[in-house]
């Protein structure tokens, strides 16, 4: 019986040592191109509407880890993605989406993360907050988002389609609406600690039929960071309806961001 036990001991303490090593930060960032892919989806969504960009830069030979946000904080979201970047075995293009491009830039100081891609997507700097980006930019009236009692907001159901997605099938547009994620509102107040697109290579994608973000807007953030721009005529939803030129901007960003980091 002793011997059982202690044969027993051996074998569940090998097995917390290798889970921990297993869950430890990999720093390596080694100086070849960047192999590894982690995807962040923003407000209203979640990950399943990566899967075109997730087929084609897997396609591509990426290995891709799509990011499921809680969307209840800031720091849980921001938690989520450090998960994702901690199983990453090098270096890797963080990718955001809309709200996702604040989570990236608070993640992104991560050791793994060697470049950043925001897909009409947020970019504070540290010490602002998400809310602070639309001051001075026009209202954008198609994009309604219900507040509900318990503080968290969700797209109306009315202006869904044309705010969010107007260049999607009406039944498509109907299950990203019944399927939508509502998110915490204050989340949009909260002030960041970091901006990874400070130290780290930005790009971004930035569809010209937004509904979510004034133009001026979209372009102010991405020029303020020095990101690498690329325009395309889409909805919000551009992470789903363009996701060859979504992949594009993520395989460029993988092969110039090593030479970039070294350059800086």
């Amino acid at each position: 019986m002793k011997r059982t036990q202690t044969l027993l001991a051996t074998v569940v303490a090998a097995s917390l040592s290798a889970a921990a090593h297993s869950q430890a930060p990999t720093t390596s960032q080694g100086n070849g191109p960047a192999k590894n892919v982690v995807l962040v989806h923003g407000a209203f969504a979640d990950g399943s509407g990566w899967r075109g960009v997730y087929d084609e830069l897997t396609r591509r030979g990426y290995r891709v880890t799509i990011v499921q946000n809680p969307l209840t904080s800031l720091d849980d979201d921001v938690a989520a993605t450090r998960r994702a970047l901690d199983r990453q075995d090098g270096p890797t293009i963080l990718v955001g989406h809309s709200w996702g491009g604040t989570v990236i830039t608070e993640a992104g100081v991560h050791a793994n993360v060697a470049g950043l891609v925001y897909v009409s997507a947020l970019i504070p700097d540290a010490g602002e907050s998400s809310a602070q980006q639309y001051e001075g930019f026009a209202a954008t009236p198609e994009f309604v988002i219900d507040t509900h009692e318990d503080g968290f907001g969700s797209l109306s159901l009315a202006h869904f389609q044309s705010g969010f997605a107007h260049d999607v099938s009406n039944a498509d547009a109907a299950f990203m609406r019944d399927s939508q994620v509502p998110i915490s509102m204050s989340v949009f107040g909260t002030k960041l600690t970091n901006a990874a697109w400070r130290a780290k290579p930005s790009w971004a994608v930035i569809a010209t039929e937004d509904k979510a973000f004034d133009q001026a807007m979209l372009v102010h953030m991405a020029e303020r960071v020095g990101a690498r721009i690329t325009k395309v005529a889409a909805s919000h939803a551009v992470f789903m309806t363009q996701p060859t030129v979504v992949a594009d901007t993520i395989d460029r960003a993988a092969r110039e961001a090593i030479a970039t980091s070294r350059r800086q």
